[in-house]
């Protein structure tokens, strides 16, 4: 039998058990009815489209459009780049900014991108979309290319955008130059 302060560290326990189980299920479901699922980046596949793929230099704005955790941000300001992130998820906003704090090159928002124009020094963006989304990010890189008036490179990862040939592709990385769109 549990003594009284043994009963309240175990309902205590099971208290911020439940909650983690919680929390997990909303982190979930909350991203399979926003969009994409939270899939984590590997920072050695980033890395790799950043080297062989677009090579990220101090004069490049780096967008990610569903930014995660920011490893993608974190990685892009390894090299030099300045690095704009841009998410749904309270939770992964949080953890994303307290990964990156301390670094001057990452700015993540908690902002749904479809409602936001990018900078207008944006130069890359990245994506993680399924089929059914990147036809539908494709326009909005053309619409907000439009809008800062010259080409912008898409990173793309995991998916081809259809209709569009890609530049070059590494691995599950693929690069298409992105024309403003004409009216």
């Amino acid at each position: 039998m549990l003594s009284k302060s043994g009963s309240t560290r175990y309902k205590r326990v099971v208290s911020w058990l439940l909650f983690a189980v919680l929390a997990i299920i909303i982190l979930v479901g909350f991203s399979a009815f926003t969009g994409a699922p939270y899939v984590p980046s590997h920072r050695r596949d980033v890395a790799r489209a950043f080297r062989e793929l677009y090579p990220l230099s101090a004069g490049d704005v780096l967008v990610d459009i569903g930014s995660g955790d920011g490893a993608v941000l974190r990685q892009a300001s390894k090299c030099g780049a300045r690095a704009v992130g841009y998410e749904i998820h309270p939770l992964l906003v949080l953890l994303s900014r307290w990964l990156s704090r301390g670094d001057t090159r990452v700015a993540v928002h908690f902002a749904n991108f479809w409602r936001v124009d990018l900078p207008n020094d944006t130069t890359a963006v990245y994506v993680f979309g399924d089929n059914r989304d990147m036809s539908r990010m494709v326009r909005y890189v053309e619409v907000q290319a439009a809008k800062i008036g010259r080409p912008l490179h898409l990173i793309s990862y995991g998916f081809q955008a259809n209709g569009y040939k890609a530049a070059k592709s590494v691995g599950a990385h693929h690069l298409y130059i992105i024309n403003p769109l004409h009216k």
